[in-house]
């Protein structure tokens, strides 16, 4: 497969990961506020292979810029959603270069800071309380924004979710790996 093509299914795959993520709100609102923490799984599935395939600038930033394009298109990127996801992806790609392109420890680092991509997304919640409320109350079902206000206002439970992400991405890497072995292997 012609590496563009390839990068081009896994920038696909990385934003149907957020859809994923997103319609796991239909079930309840903490379900989308926290499903940040496990979107990790998903997203490591799709960053090792375009690591592997990119060993140079870019992984990271092709995958959060099509997406953040995507976004915009739809109409779903207020301000706090580029900042975030505009510095997640910096982290990364810093790191990355740091620890060295083609390298397995690169990877491993580097996804720390893209697992939190998907909190870049819901955390309008807390920038714009009263705004995602007022959205809710357009585009849910009846009484989703009474739903929202208890999880909003839960902050011991956002904070355990956001330092939940870490060992979470660390397993999902991991996990990535012994399922994409063919893509450690063209790794140091």
């Amino acid at each position: 497969m012609k590496p563009i093509v390839k990068i081009s299914l896994l920038a696909f795959a990385w934003f149907l990961s957020f859809i994923a993520g997103s319609l796991s709100g239909l079930i309840h609102p903490a379900c989308y506020a926290y499903a940040g923490a496990v979107v990790p799984l998903l997203l490591a599935l799709v960053y090792l292979p375009a690591a592997s395939a990119m060993q140079r600038f870019g992984a990271a930033t092709v995958l959060n810029g099509v997406l953040l394009v995507l976004f915009l298109i739809a109409g779903e990127a207020d301000t706090a959603f580029v900042v975030g996801i505009i510095l997640l992806t910096v982290a990364a790609e810093i790191i990355r270069n740091r620890c060295g392109y083609g390298t397995v420890r690169g990877v491993r680092l580097s996804f720390l800071p893209l697992a939190y991509s998907f909190f870049a997304y819901t955390i309008h919640w807390w920038t714009d309380t009263e705004g995602s409320l007022a959205a809710a109350v357009e585009e849910m079902r009846p009484g989703y924004d009474a739903l929202m206000r208890p999880v909003i206002d839960n902050t011991p439970m956002l904070v355990f979710v956001l330092l939940l992400t870490i060992p979470v991405a660390i397993l999902a890497m991991r996990l990535a790996e012994k399922l994409e072995k063919k893509q450690v292997e063209v790794l140091k």
